[in-house]
């Protein structure tokens, strides 16, 4: 069940941007080609109490959780209104139990207007825990999620930054079967 909200909140977001998707952009990425980007992000993850998967279940109330700060590099190739693309990740815990974390992710979705992304992505990610000491095997687990990207000019931050191809990105992803709730928010920059 939380799979198909998943499918049709992501539908509910990419019909709409498909409408409104552009050929030419004026944030500095392509209509077609290759779109290259790195970015840095901020948020926070937290697990259930018995996640699974191999991560150690916690006891009721000290489940594991922290906040993150996370470098992202990827590349996107965009097909006119669509686009397709793969990104790497490294992530620093910075409070509580998540040392560090490392994935991959395919991603594919739409243009919204003239600046803005709108996607979805799946690929798999490894987590390393604090709480576990400096031998802590790194847990690995399929990861998965939604996000956007919007100029500042489609928020009203014209005068922002005289840069093009910078976007403000938020996301939500989740690993396993919807075992932790990971909110992110970020600057990335197209080049």
């Amino acid at each position: 069940m939380k799979k198909l909200i998943l499918a049709a909140t992501a539908a509910v977001f990419l019909v709409p941007a498909v409408a409104a998707a552009q050929d030419t952009t004026t944030d500095g990425s392509r209509a077609f080609g290759i779109d290259p980007y790195v970015g840095v992000m901020g948020g926070y993850e937290g697990f259930e109490s018995n996640p699974g998967g191999g991560i150690p279940a916690s006891p009721r109330g000290n489940r594991l959780k922290g906040g993150l700060v996370e470098g992202v590099a990827g590349v996107n190739v965009p097909l006119g209104g669509f686009f397709v693309g793969v990104e790497g990740n490294a992530a620093k815990g910075f409070t509580g139990d998540i040392d560090w974390e490392y994935g991959v992710h395919g991603r594919v979705g739409a243009r919204a207007g003239e600046t803005g992304l709108v996607y979805v992505k799946a690929g798999y990610r490894w987590i390393n825990f604090d709480r576990y000491g400096n031998n802590s095997p790194d847990f690995g687990r399929v990861s998965y999620g939604i996000g956007g990207e919007f100029g500042p000019g489609a928020i009203g931050l014209d005068g922002l930054t005289k840069k093009e191809g910078i976007r403000l990105r938020a996301e939500v992803s989740t690993t396993g079967e919807f075992e932790s709730v990971r909110p992110m928010i970020g600057v990335i920059g197209h080049f």
